[in-house]
C-alpha cells in the first residue's frame, strides 16, 4: 500500500476521529501501545483538577467526597471491556498482586487440589508470581507445561488453571469458552490474565463462564504508567472466596478500626491496601476518554491493520509468527530476525517505536484507537529499507 492509499484509508476510517484524543509527539510512529499506551488528552486536564482542586483544595474530605468509591466506580467502566457486570469487577493494586491474591484463594478453596497449571513461555511476572504463591501453602505446586500439553496436564489435581489470554510474545489468543469448560470438565477453576488483550479486542466472560481474571490498565488502557490494575470475579464465587491480603480497606467496616479482620462484601474484600489516587484518577480519564467507543469496531480495526502489516512483512521475507485467523490473535503483530535486537534499536532512532523480545523477536503494537495505516506504511517502508543492505549492526535495542 502506497503512502496515498494510507491516506485514503484512514480519511475513511470511522475510528479516525479517535487519534486527536491521544498526545502523539510529532514524528514518531508509536507501535508499542501493547507496552504503554499513548497519553490521553483529556488525562492531563483530569490529573491537574486531582492535584489542584481534590488533593490540593479539598485535602483529606476528597475520601470521602469520592476517592474511597473509585475501586469500585473504576471497575465498573472497565466491566464493559470485559463482559462482566460492574459489581463483578474492581481496580486495585497490580497484576503480579492480584494474582498472588487468587492463586492463594484458589488454593484454599479447595484442599484436596494443589496444583496450580500453567503455561510455558507465559508472561515471565504471571509464572515468578505463581511460583511463590504456591511456597505459601503447604503441600502445593506450579506444574508448567509446553501448551499443547496443557490439556493432558489439567488432571484432578489441577485447582488453578493459569493463563493469558493473548500471549505477549505470539499474540496467540486462547479460546476462552473452550478452555473454561475444560478446566470446569477437569474440576478446575480458571484464572485469564488479560493484560493483552483488554482495550483491543473484545472480552467475554460471562460468556466464557470464567472464575475470575485480572488485568493491567496501562496497555491498551491507556492509563498511565504502572496503571492500576483489576480483578474479576464471577457473583457465584464472591461470597466463598477469601482475599488473603486482607488489608484494611478490605475490611467491611474499615474506619471501624478493628483488631479482628471481616471481608467486606462482593469485591469490595478484595481491596488491600490504600489506592493510588493519582494513579486511580489517571486511569478513570482514560476510560472516560473511551467510553462511546464500541470494543467490536476496535477489533475491525485492529485486524485490518494485522492484514497490512503482514503482507508488507510477507514482501519483506519476514517471518510472522502471529497467527494469520483473526480470532485467534491479538493486537499485536510479532516477527522473528536474527538481527532483531538491532534492528528494533535503528527502527526507534529513526522514530519507529515497536520494541524487541528475545531472542530474536521485533513485535509491534496494533493499538486501533489511534494507530493510523499510513502509520503502517511509513513504518515497514523503513523496515524494509533498513533490513535491504543485511546490514544492521547496532548495539542493543531499547526495550
Amino acid at each position: 500500500m502506497t503512502i496515498e492509499q494510507a491516506r485514503a484509508r484512514d480519511a475513511a476510517d470511522p475510528l479516525r476521529h479517535l487519534r486527536d484524543r491521544f498526545v502523539l509527539p510529532e514524528g514518531v510512529i508509536y507501535l508499542d501501545g501493547n507496552s504503554l499506551g499513548a497519553l490521553p488528552r483529556a488525562t492531563i486536564d483530569a490529573g491537574r483538577d486531582m492535584i489542584e482542586h481534590q488533593w490540593g483544595e479539598r485535602l483529606i474530605r476528597s475520601w470521602t467526597e469520592g476517592w474511597m468509591a473509585s475501586p469500585a466506580r473504576i471497575g465498573g467502566k472497565i466491566a464493559r471491556w470485559i463482559g462482566a457486570a460492574p459489581e463483578e469487577v474492581i481496580a486495585a493494586d497490580s497484576v503480579s498482586v492480584n494474582l498472588f491474591k487468587f492463586i492463594v484463594a484458589a488454593l484454599r478453596h479447595d484442599p484436596a487440589r494443589r496444583v496450580v497449571l500453567s503455561e510455558a513461555g507465559n508472561f515471565p511476572t504471571d509464572l515468578h508470581i505463581a511460583e511463590g504463591a504456591v511456597a505459601c501453602v503447604p503441600g502445593a505446586s506450579l506444574r508448567v507445561v509446553e501448551r499443547d500439553a496443557l490439556g493432558d496436564a489439567l488432571d484432578g489435581d489441577v485447582a488453578l488453571l493459569l493463563l493469558s489470554h493473548v500471549h505477549y510474545k505470539t499474540a496467540e489468543r486462547f479460546d476462552m469458552g473452550a478452555w473454561t469448560r475444560r478446566a470446569h470438565y477437569a474440576g478446575a477453576l480458571v484464572c485469564w490474565d488479560l493484560s493483552h488483550s483488554v482495550g483491543a479486542i473484545p472480552v467475554d466472560l460471562a460468556a466464557a463462564g470464567a472464575d475470575c481474571a485480572v488485568g493491567c490498565g496501562y496497555k491498551f488502557l491507556n492509563g498511565g504508567p504502572g496503571a492500576p490494575a483489576f480483578l474479576y470475579v464471577a457473583h457465584r464465587h464472591q461470597a466463598a472466596w477469601g482475599n488473603p491480603l486482607s488489608g484494611w480497606m478490605g475490611h467491611a467496616e474499615p474506619f471501624a478500626f478493628a483488631d479482628a479482620y471481616a471481608p467486606g462484601a462482593g469485591m469490595e474484600r478484595w481491596r488491600s491496601g490504600t489506592p493510588s489516587m493519582l494513579a486511580m484518577g489517571a486511569l478513570e480519564a482514560a476510560l472516560d476518554a473511551m467510553a462511546d467507543v464500541d470494543p467490536a469496531a476496535l477489533e475491525a480495526k485492529s485486524a485490518a491493520l494485522f492484514d497490512m502489516f503482514a503482507e508488507a512483512g510477507d514482501a519483506l521475507g519476514l517471518e510472522c509468527i502471529v497467527p494469520r485467523k483473526a480470532d485467534a490473535r491479538g493486537s499485536h503483530i510479532a516477527f522473528r530476525h536474527p538481527q532483531a535486537e538491532a534492528v528494533m534499536r535503528q527502527l526507534i532512532a529513526q522514530g519507529v517505536i515497536g520494541d524487541f523480545r528475545t531472542p530474536d523477536v521485533l513485535r509491534f503494537g496494533l493499538t486501533p484507537a489511534y494507530t493510523g495505516f499510513e502509520d503502517i506504511a511509513r513504518a515497514t517502508q523503513m523496515l524494509g529499507a533498513l533490513l535491504a543492505p543485511a546490514d544492521c549492526t547496532a548495539g542493543p535495542a531499547s526495550v
